[in-house]
């Protein structure tokens, strides 16, 4: 059984009974010492004397005596059989004068960030994340509220009441066998993922996949291939692990393997989207695959394919995937559970090919261990239990009648404004804007109106046609009505700016 844990902060307290000083004083001196240096802060609870005498082994008595004497001093308020807390305001800070701010501040360290950390520095950044509720047309985001929660919440309950303490030690850094198995079972038919359980690693993440990848294959200076347009984040791992990053164009059958390799024939790595293109939305043709796959051949490189929303098409089955193709184990495949289930959830998994399982299980050794244990196992029993599947199905349905609401509301609303790119998967769509119009004066308007945008620039280093990336997955029904009436109102807030611009030319001229 696991023992729960005390009702306030644990705390350490040397004790030593070969000191001339009594116990019940080296327990007050210490938390004293750890009141006054903040490690037990204003207000924090402080466990009860029964469980702070069970931590540092000694009789409740003494903690009686020393508590008694912290709460006479002003350092703790409460009383027997309440809870105990830091007082708010410390009888020391009232007898001595508070340094200026600026004294307290101790000098800037001189020493500055590493190369790569300015480089990633210097990398854009979606900040627009976290800081309010998704709204239209915010990209990357599922409908969590279609989560199945009460299921998710019984699993959850029953896991944790089941839980062992073995269970709650380090984990495995490929983790959790019966997730991994269950996640090879589903590749294989869903996907036409071609591995062993032993191949699947469980990550945080398909970006923490990538920084593995990049760890294992790339030295600094070695080249990878990048879509252009390409997913944006992927610069972070690539960036980290010194590499040199070549685009290479994606046109309408995927990314050109032809002036891949016309640019980088030596390239170590390419970082491919073939199931859904980010952010274009094209599907890599057969042809393209097969010469990726005999390019990495002849290169000796790697392929990363990141499969970020395979599951959603709404034309018929979901496509293959590249791995499935590739006869000489050069595909390292990622997904991740943020885009099926909830971003917070931070799980993902990466197919390894056999020559690089034990190269990864270092490299995920040194860097964070392993994921949490809770989360797999819930995940487990949500997949064998058949909730994933009922989940995909239920969310695939609804999106593609959201993806069709907002072609049906972007025809009539914003016809020879914004031009929507067909597609029959994805959570996310292209918007051609009118060639003469600036993409960051559309976005400010949109921003005005209280919708959001992705710039199809943000997501290249080349010139490209003014274009958007709407995001339609997470977002109801009724808030795709609005943030279509509010795209046509931005059009209409530029137009009518650019006809007052060009009355007060007039009558400057």
């Amino acid at each position: 059984m696991i023992r729960r844990a005390s009702s306030g902060r644990i705390v350490q307290v040397h004790l030593d009974g070969r000191l001339a000083a009594p116990l019940h004083r080296q327990v007050y001196d210490g938390l004293r010492a750890l009141i006054l240096d903040g490690t037990l802060r204003r207000g924090a609870s402080v466990s009860s004397t029964r469980e702070m005498a069970h931590e540092l082994n000694v009789s409740r008595s003494t903690v009686i005596l020393a508590y008694k004497q912290l709460r006479d001093e002003g350092y703790l308020l409460g009383r027997m059989g309440s809870a105990t807390r830091v007082c708010s305001t410390l009888p020391d800070l009232a007898l001595r004068a508070q340094p200026a701010p600026s004294q307290r501040k101790a000098d800037a360290h001189r020493a500055a960030p590493s190369t790569r950390a300015r480089k990633l520095l210097a990398l854009p950044r979606r900040m627009n994340l976290i800081d309010h509720a998704p709204r239209a047309f915010r990209a990357a985001v599922p409908a969590v509220d279609m989560l199945p929660v009460d299921a998710w919440g019984r699993l959850l309950a029953r896991r944790w009441r089941r839980a062992s303490a073995r269970a709650l030690a380090y984990s495995d850094p490929f983790g959790y066998l019966p997730l991994r198995t269950a996640i090879a079972d589903y590749l294989a038919t869903a996907r036409g993922v071609v591995c062993e359980p032993a191949q699947v690693m469980i990550v945080n993440g398909a970006l923490e996949a990538l920084d593995l990848a990049c760890r294992v294959v790339l030295d600094p200076g070695d080249v990878a291939w990048l879509e252009d347009p390409g997913y944006f984040a992927a610069h972070g791992p690539l960036t980290a692990a010194g590499a040199r990053i070549v685009r290479v164009r994606v046109d309408a059958h995927g990314i050109d393997v032809a002036q891949g390799r016309q640019l980088a024939p030596h390239a170590r790595l390419a970082f491919v989207t073939p199931t859904r293109q980010q952010p274009l939305g094209v599907t890599l043709s057969l042809e393209r695959r097969l010469a990726l796959i005999e390019w990495a051949r002849s290169a000796g490189a790697w392929i990363f394919e990141d499969d970020y929303d395979g599951e959603f098409r709404y034309g018929g089955r979901p496509l293959s995937s590249l791995q499935g193709l590739d006869p000489d184990g050069s595909v390292i495949y990622a997904g991740t559970f943020s885009k099926v289930l909830f971003p917070a959830l931070r799980l993902g998994y990466v197919v390894v090919p056999p020559a690089l399982v034990d190269a990864f299980g270092a490299a995920r050794y040194f860097l964070d261990f392993s994921s949490s244990y809770l989360e797999q196992a819930v995940l487990t029993d949500f997949i064998t239990e058949g909730h994933f599947e009922r989940h995909i199905r239920r969310t695939r349905a609804v999106y593609a009648e959201r993806q069709a609401l907002l072609y049906a509301l972007a025809r009539k609303q914003l016809a020879g404004r914004l031009s929507l790119q067909e597609s029959d998967a994805g959570m996310t769509v292209v918007g051609w804007l009118p060639p003469s119009m600036s993409e960051f004066d559309f976005a400010r308007a949109t921003h005005a109106r209280g919708v959001d945008v992705e710039l199809l620039s943000s997501f290249t280093g080349r010139p490209i046609a003014p274009g958007v990336v709407l995001g339609f997955a997470g977002i109801r029904d009724w808030e795709i009505r609005e943030g279509v009436t509010n795209l046509s109102r931005a059009f209409d807030d530029l137009e009518r700016g650019t006809r007052l611009a060009a009355k007060g030319g007039a009558r400057r001229s």
